[in-house]
């Protein structure tokens, strides 16, 4: 596995986030020496959706507001129904968003993550993947959408759904080690 070490990664999540989508890659970015802060519009503790009801609450370590996309090298976004659409309505969180993919910067987005990267404007051209409800959402946005477990283009990671989360922790780990793509 490629060494993370040195690098700072942002889960960017909002309440709802599908419990495995953020606890899996989180760990697997730490265990490759990552420093991972969980990066929210909300501030104290936000609570997960653990497949047909509520789970966990994590801690927020930082405020939306009170970091920049100059403070890390890579961004994460885990899915759930809940935490794309609230994270879809921040104009702030959609500009976090806008920012790593404007630099180059690896985004990794999982299940229903996808759905912040629509509303960027920046994925026409791009192939990626996502839970199957969203193909034609990504389709009309002018991105390439394609069924596989994980897919990666020029930095961008995205999966299907948490039964990708082996690949998908594989795959995004090595797009981070690899830094920025131009």
């Amino acid at each position: 596995m490629a060494s993370l070490s040195g690098k700072k990664v942002a889960i960017l999540t909002e309440e709802g986030f599908e419990q495995i989508e953020l606890t899996s890659p989180k760990e697997a970015l730490e265990a490759a020496g990552a420093t991972v802060h969980i990066v929210s519009p909300k501030t104290g503790k936000i609570k997960a959706w653990n497949h047909t009801d509520w789970g966990i609450e994590v801690d927020v370590d930082k405020n939306l507001s009170d970091v920049s996309p100059d403070d890390y090298d890579a961004l994460m976004l885990p899915g759930g129904v809940l935490n794309p659409d609230k994270l879809r309505q921040s104009a702030s969180a959609v500009a976090f968003v806008s920012a790593f993919l404007d630099e180059g910067k690896p985004v990794a987005a999982i299940c229903h993550g996808p759905q912040v990267l629509i509303e960027t404007g920046l994925i026409g051209g791009r192939t990626l993947t996502s839970y199957p409800s969203l193909q034609t959402d990504l389709k009309n946005a002018g991105a390439h959408w394609i069924d596989e477990e994980v897919v990666t283009d020029q930095g961008l990671v995205t999966s299907r759904k948490p039964d990708d989360l082996p690949a998908f922790n594989k795959k995004m780990i090595e797009e981070i080690a690899e830094g920025v793509h131009v």
